[in-house]
Order: C-alpha cells, then sequence, then structure tokens
C-alpha cells in the first residue's frame, strides 16, 4: 500500500451526525488532513452521488451509504472504508478486499444508545403511549390498557453488544430473560439470568421479541411468515438492527390478523423515507427513522473510533476494528 503524508490526503466523510455533539472532533480531523469533504445532503449516498465524490480520496468515514463494487473501483485512492456505525452491510466486503482497502467498525459505540431505544419502544408499545398521546392532544381520555416488563417473557434474539445492553437493563423491570445466539456468553447468561433457548422456543414464549443480529444472507427476511406463525399470538415485535431483517409483507399480514398485536419499527428496507409503506397505516405499529444511535454519547463515540480508525491506516498502521484487511 503506498502511502502520502497526511496533510497531503483527502479525507470523504458521509455521516449526517459526524461530529454533531462535538465539533472539536471535526476538527482535529480537518487540521490533521490536507481536506475534508462532508455530506450536505442530510441523508445516506447513493452509488450515483458516491462515484464523483470518492475518485480522490484516500479515506473514506461512511454511513449508510452505497457502497458497492462500482463505488469502489472508482476510488483510486482508497485506503480505508472506515464504517461510523456497526453494520456492513451496506460495504461490498469482497470489492474491498480484492481493491486492497481495509474495512472497519465502531462495535460498541451505539450500543447503549440502541438498546435504550428498544426498552422505550418496548414501553411504548406495550403501554399504548403514542394513541394515549395522540387522543389525549385531540380532547380525548380515552381508558387506555396495557401490560408491564414484569414477569414478562423478554425474548432477545442476538445477544452481542446491544442485546447484551438490553438484557442489563430489563433486569431492572423484573422481566423474564430468554434468548438466542449462535454463541452464548456464559458468565453473561448467569450474572443476568438468563436462559438460553432454541429459536423455535423463543418464538413461542415470548411476549417481546427484539432483534439484535447483522444482515447477512441467512438472516435476510429471518422474520417471514413461517417464523411468525411460530410467534405467540399477542406479541410484540421490536427491531432496532435493520430493516432487512424483516420480511415486510409477512409482518403485515401477521398484524392485520391479529397474531402479532404491535410491532416497533426503527429501519426499514427502503429507506431513508417510509413513505409508501403500508405498515406505517397501521394503528398497532410504531415508526421511527432509524435513530437508534442518534444520542450525544453514541455520535461522540463512533466519531472518535471513525477518526482514529482512518488517521491510523493513512498512517501505516494496524486498525483496531479491522471487518476486512487488504
Amino acid at each position: 500500500m503506498k502511502l502520502k503524508s497526511l496533510k497531503n490526503c483527502k479525507i470523504l466523510v458521509t455521516p449526517t451526525s459526524f461530529a454533531k455533539y462535538n465539533r472539536s472532533l471535526a476538527e482535529e480531523l480537518e487540521n490533521a488532513v490536507k481536506g475534508v469533504v462532508y455530506n450536505t445532503s442530510g441523508k445516506p449516498l447513493s452509488e450515483e452521488e458516491l462515484i464523483p465524490l470518492i475518485c480522490d480520496v484516500d479515506g473514506y468515514i461512511a454511513g449508510l451509504d452505497e457502497i458497492n463494487a462500482n463505488v469502489i473501483c472508482a476510488a483510486k485512492e482508497l485506503k480505508i472504508i472506515a464504517r461510523y456505525g456497526t453494520g456492513v452491510d451496506k460495504v461490498d466486503l469482497k470489492a474491498a478486499k480484492e481493491h486492497g482497502i481495509y474495512v472497519t467498525n465502531t462495535p460498541g459505540a451505539n450500543s447503549v444508545s440502541v438498546a435504550e431505544l428498544t426498552i422505550g419502544l418496548a414501553i411504548a408499545a406495550a403501554r399504548n403511549i403514542l394513541e394515549g398521546n395522540n387522543s389525549t392532544k385531540k380532547g380525548g381520555w380515552p381508558r387506555l390498557s396495557g401490560i408491564t416488563l414484569a414477569d414478562k417473557t423478554f425474548g432477545i434474539i442476538g445477544l452481542g453488544s446491544i442485546g447484551k445492553e438490553v438484557a442489563k437493563r430489563l433486569k431492572a423491570f423484573n422481566s423474564n430473560i430468554i434468548a438466542y445466539d449462535i454463541l452464548y456468553d456464559e458468565a453473561f447468561l448467569k450474572e443476568y439470568n438468563i436462559e438460553p433457548v432454541s429459536l423455535d422456543e423463543l418464538f413461542s414464549r415470548s411476549d417481546f421479541i427484539s432483534l439484535h443480529i447483522p444482515v447477512s444472507a441467512d438472516t435476510m427476511d429471518f422474520i417471514n411468515s413461517d417464523n411468525l406463525a411460530r410467534v405467540k399470538k399477542g406479541a410484540i415485535l421490536i427491531n432496532t438492527a435493520r430493516g432487512e431483517l424483516i420480511d415486510e409483507d409477512a409482518l403485515y399480514e401477521s398484524l392485520i390478523c391479529k397474531h402479532l398485536s404491535c410491532a416497533a419499527i426503527d429501519t426499514f428496507k427502503s429507506e431513508p423515507s417510509a413513505a409508501g409503506n403500508k405498515l406505517i397505516n397501521l394503528p398497532q405499529v410504531i415508526i421511527t427513522p432509524h435513530m437508534g444511535a442518534a444520542t450525544d454519547n453514541a455520535s461522540n463515540e463512533m466519531t472518535r473510533i471513525s477518526i482514529d480508525e482512518c488517521l491510523a491506516v493513512l498512517k501505516g498502521k494496524k486498525p483496531n476494528y479491522a471487518v476486512i484487511e487488504p
């Protein structure tokens, strides 16, 4: 890998919340390199938007952009794609490796923030908070009923960094926590009294089901008509992971027939807008705009780690959180 002085390097930064809460972090980057190009669109960038921006940059701090093989081929000087966040499903990893480009992420940086939103969505769904708010503001005084998290079975699919933070918080609510994963941290299971179960058992027992797994060929449409048929009637589904995990047509049908009682969704297959998605018309669906990591702490940590990873590679060092190495 041919390196140049940092002062001759140019970096593309596309996450819309980059250094939003701490401008000094951006200034640190700007002072270290020749130039920084920012995404001013307010949204993730498409292939067509990325190609003219990426052709002469040495480093790329990336949001949820469409980083496909065509984009990577156009990036003649690129040494690193530093993902601002954990998911790398928008990056063509094979193409990056073939072109000698590091791909890194920021593991754990947004775990607490996403976990907090997960708990917030669970409570909002369980207690009909949105309906109560909207009706009362219109002059109503509805007699709404709900369910508690206490003594309910909360199923966590994916007990990684975010799933663990969800479990930690659920312990204070006296929920019965069960979890499904490929590998388990036995010490963590014991500390938080979590029961590892099969996927079938999690679906059939859970009053709440929360998704915390990455998108891959194996997990695409993970929540589909077959799996939804196995879910306990009246359960609440929460997704603060990735929209690609859910077959949205199957979810719609499950909600319409009242098999699932409610869904709280922070991510969709088609973003950055949910306009036209038929789920938004259902009153038993809570919609948020992929805001799980949109907090001060998460933004600051993702900004700091992505800068450190980017500058390390441009200095000829190995990054700490490489997903792909050239």
